[in-house]
């Protein structure tokens, strides 16, 4: 099936790891013998502006279009305010890159349209089906949801969107009760998790920490930019400072715009990952941790409480609780028999998605 993949994020030539999560999708599918071309529509900005988000170093200087996995991707300008104070701007400028979307495409056209995240690339990917006349889906991965429905500018557009697709993806059950309570028609709705990604190289069984209690060093993984505020970057300081006290030697390392190999190794040497954040969909990087045999201990966020072990879940924001969570994780170590759930595998996401996509081809 020819898929035309519409994504506010996606891999840039100068910002590997940026929307990885889709980068997956597109490749799984082209592997599997979809042809893929994608729409990354990125805001008109200055480069000094990239400094708000990591996901946006790259943006101001990102070519029109390039390659990514093999994949040809065109980046067309949209204009859009901090904040969206404005939506309907942001959704006019985004529809008058129609032609441009079709002038690349040329003579290809789509039989389905696959648009991840709502707002704002939702609006194209609408106009784009309508134009076309093919139908399409939408996949929320948590923004949307978790602070799309509920701001101040964006409640309203964010509704529509998601009651346009033909189908509307959740990534999780907790994003498919929230879009349930919103009153989303529940035929439209697919619960299909994002599939863990590492390759084969970097996957190893749970390794055993093998160092003195309290006397050697741990490493300890924050596999996030500390500058988003919604990642808790604190909370994982005073977590560590605390380990300090009570007498480890605690070394932390945090991911910024790292390539995904450089990730994976860092998994690969840590003796555990931690996750403190307040705003999740997954996250990704715990099933990656686990799959690259390290432990992770986290605040109930995203699924997370789905699979780990529960005395690694921290129900609370609290750094005594994550501190105990972390030597509990150390000194008992988990089954080396442990392994994610099936739902998280290549083999089910592919098999989920095939189906969606003969439906809407039906």
């Amino acid at each position: 099936m020819r898929i035309l993949v519409v994504s506010l994020l996606y891999p840039l030539p100068g910002n590997a790891a940026r929307g990885t999560f889709v980068a997956d999708h597109v490749q799984e599918l082209r592997e599997d013998g979809h042809e893929i071309r994608v729409i990354n529509p990125l805001p008109r900005m200055m480069r000094y502006q990239e400094a708000r988000r990591s996901t946006l170093t790259g943006v101001a200087r990102a070519p029109r279009e390039f390659e990514h996995g093999g994949v040809a991707v065109f980046a067309p300008r949209y204009t859009a305010l901090p904040e969206h104070p404005w939506p309907k701007l942001t959704i006019r400028s985004l529809r008058r890159q129609i032609k441009k979307v079709k002038s690349w495409l040329g003579e290809w056209k789509p039989e389905a349209i696959v648009c991840h995240t709502l707002w704002p690339a939702a609006a194209l990917a609408e106009s784009l089906a309508q134009r076309f006349d093919v139908p399409w889906t939408g996949v929320v991965h948590g923004y949307d949801f978790d602070v799309g429905l509920n701001h101040s500018s964006l409640s309203k557009i964010t509704r529509r969107l998601a009651d346009s697709p033909e189908r509307l993806v959740l990534v999780s059950e907790r994003l498919l009760e929230v879009a349930k309570k919103a009153g989303i028609s529940e035929e439209k709705l697919r619960m299909i998790p994002c599939h863990c990604a590492v390759e084969e190289e970097w996957l190893q069984p749970l390794k055993p920490w093998k160092g003195r209690w309290k006397k050697d060093r741990i490493d300890i993984l924050l596999p996030s930019d500390p500058l988003p505020p919604e990642k808790n970057h604190l909370l994982a300081l005073q977590t560590g400072e605390l380990l300090e006290q009570r007498g480890w030697i605690v070394g932390m390392t945090t991911l910024k715009l790292q390539p995904r190999s450089i990730v994976w190794d860092r998994m690969l040497v840590a003796d555990l990952t931690l996750i403190t954040s307040k705003r999740e969909s997954g996250p990704l990087v715990a099933r990656e941790s686990i799959a690259c045999g390290t432990p992770v201990v986290s605040v109930n966020i995203g699924d997370v409480a789905t699979y780990l072990p529960e005395k690694c879940v921290v129900d609370t924001y609290d750094a005594v609780l994550l501190a105990d969570a972390c030597e509990h994780a150390l000194q008992h170590r988990w089954d080396e028999s442990f392994i994610l759930p099936e739902d998280f595998s290549r083999q089910h996401f592919l098999r989920e998605w095939n189906q969606l996509l003969e439906e809407l081809g039906a």
